[in-house]
């Protein structure tokens, strides 16, 4: 391939970042010193199969000096044989890298939802010297800000950072199934883990067989806890039924949904559970390769994941033979950089194999084509967390927690007017107005003016609809979104115009721009809401929002454009909001 490599070298630093990450090049095609061998045949072609280093090297230059430069672009582009167009173009897809200069540490402030319930406006953030940033996931502890400190040793500082038990306000329920450990177990520790019950799952799945642990995912209910609420037991069948040898599994780590932060509660607070409850799945579905596609926001997270990797390894719980029971599977951490799309099961295929992270049309499904082209299984941390549970008791049992079709436990994220914000872990089932109580109520002095339920692609609720059981039924009956548990409440010091604003700010932020419904849509609709707020309408704007609504979720290609007008709608027609 002609590469056409420009003029523009890397610094001592960002090659050294690549090299470090990467290997020393082999060749003057690699960009190394030019050898006998060089002369006689061209040695770039055989890189392409390192394409999905694409993200983790953007990292390393990213990390080590602010910015990835022209230079870096072009070692880059020389190290794995991609086109300089290519690597630029997937630096600049993701927001936490640069492409132009940035010097010292990087103050990332956020102003998304939960944030601006709290008083924080674009102003401050400029004012204290750093720059907007969308959701943290760190709600429960409005306002929050993130340090980044390029260097040889960088690093990435979250504030408040108080330690984890401190988002699970019902800690020490003896209620608590997917939070239990949290508080008690050392995170850091797969002896303290052990020591409380850990990998006892994993020991009974291999003695069930991998067909009956798929039998009883299916008898627990179980369905996706990312928001799309699909039957995990369907999704598990059909993947370990693919003939094709080689099955990948992912768990979607990248929770960016704004309120949403119960994944990163779980990562950080028992990272062992997880590993465990993803071995049990790639071993109940044949996958020998898994992945956590883990948000680039969640250092502390990032952290504890690799630590209990490298010890489950070191243990023989992960590695070609994993407890001499003959099952091959190895798991690694893939960052990802700031993409909310990259929630999109599809989006997460093309970020690892080292493309824009932009969704994918279906069919063909994940569990028949997906990442490098092969079966894959995809499921959020709390999803796969539960597996524990359901291995340990048995499908009935999980399936005789909660209600209807919504079986065994969920997470809600509460933030915003409520005393105490955090991680509830509740049967599917309870009321709107009992989880509100059990967090102690709306904000003594105020009241409850809206609950926006399942995050920015969600819905309102207003105070008539406190006793909606929170359930997929229930709330689907009652006209709302469960989402991803996502239970952010707005009392009446909230600006209602200005937080739906932000909604749609925040979707014109994140479309990643490849189906002209969204890429249009998004910006249009943002548009439209200035208008309305300023008084400058024009005539027919709101049958034009509605309008724009209704195509995005008609035509566009994922999720994020066929939820964008969700809120909006809500809002307007169930708060009054502009009317």
């Amino acid at each position: 391939m002609d590469l056409k490599i420009g003029a523009d070298q890397p610094t001592d630093d960002e090659r050294s970042a690549i090299d470090t990450l990467l290997g020393d090049p082999s060749s003057s095609w690699q960009g190394g010193d030019r050898t006998a061998a060089d002369r006689h045949m061209a040695r770039g072609a055989g890189t392409r199969v390192q394409r999905h280093q694409l993200l983790p090297s953007l990292h390393a230059v990213n990390d080590r000096v602010g910015w990835i430069s022209p230079g870096a672009v072009n070692y880059l582009a020389t190290r794995l044989d991609i086109a300089p167009a290519e690597v630029y173009g997937v630096a600049t897809f993701y927001g936490l890298f640069s492409t132009t200069e940035r010097v010292g540490p990087q103050l990332h402030v956020c102003v998304d939802l939960a944030c601006q319930i709290a008083g924080v406006t674009p102003a401050d953030a400029h004012a204290s010297g750093g720059h907007e940033s969308p959701c943290l996931g760190l709600c429960e502890r409005a306002p929050a800000r993130m340090l980044v400190e390029p260097g040889l040793e960088s690093r990435m500082t979250v504030t408040p950072d108080p330690p984890v038990i401190a988002a699970i306000p019902q800690a020490g329920d003896p209620s608590l199934v997917l939070l239990a450990r949290i508080g008690i177990v050392d995170p850091e520790s797969l002896d303290s883990y052990r020591a409380h019950g850990g990998y006892e799952a994993l020991a009974k799945a291999f003695e069930m067989g991998a067909a009956a642990v798929v039998e009883q995912i299916t008898a627990s209910g179980l369905s996706g806890r990312g928001g799309a609420a699909f039957p995990s037991g369907r999704k598990w069948a059909t993947v370990a039924a693919q003939p094709v040898a080689t099955h990948h599994l992912v768990c979607n780590a990248d929770e960016s949904e704004p309120g949403t932060f119960k994944d990163r509660v779980l990562m950080e607070g028992d990272p062992f559970a997880l590993i465990e409850a993803i071995t049990i799945a790639a071993f109940a579905t044949g996958c020998q390769q898994g992945w956590i596609y883990l948000r680039g926001e969640y250092p502390l997270a990032r952290r504890r994941l690799t630590n209990a990797i490298q010890q489950a390894r070191a243990a023989g719980l992960l590695g070609d033979n994993i407890s001499g029971h003959g099952f091959g599977f190895d798991l690694q951490v893939f960052v990802g950089a700031g993409a909310y799309i990259c929630g999109e099961e599809t989006a997460i295929f093309n970020s690892i194999e080292g493309f824009r992270g932009e969704p994918r049309n279906k069919p063909p499904f994940p569990v028949e084509v997906g990442l490098f082209g092969q079966p894959t299984l995809v499921n959020n941390v709390e999803t796969l967390v539960n597996v524990l549970a359901i291995v340990r008791d048995g499908g009935t049992a999980y399936a005789a927690i909660g209600t209807g079709t919504s079986s065994g436990t969920k997470l809600f994220c509460l933030s915003g007017a409520v005393v105490r914000p955090g991680v509830y872990e509740v049967p599917f089932g309870i009321t709107l107005r009992q989880l509100i109580d059990l967090a102690g109520g709306v904000t003594p002095g105020h009241e409850l003016r809206a609950v926006m339920l399942g995050g920015a692609a969600g819905s309102f609720a207003t105070p008539d609809d406190l006793d909606v059981p929170l359930t997929f039924e229930g709330t689907r009956a009652a006209g709302l979104s469960l989402g991803s548990g996502v239970v952010m409440v707005l009392d009446e010091t909230v600006d209602l115009v200005a937080f739906v604003r932000r909604i749609a700010a925040f979707f014109r932020d994140e479309s990643c721009g490849q189906c002209v419904p969204c890429r249009i849509g998004t910006v249009r609709q943002e548009e439209v809401l200035v208008r309305l707020e300023s008084g400058r309408q024009l005539a027919g704007d709101r049958q034009l929002l509605t309008d724009i609504g209704r195509v995005m979720r008609d035509s566009s290609i994922c999720g994020l454009g066929q939820t964008a007008y969700n809120a909006i709608e809500s809002a307007l027609s169930k708060l009054g909001v502009l009317s």
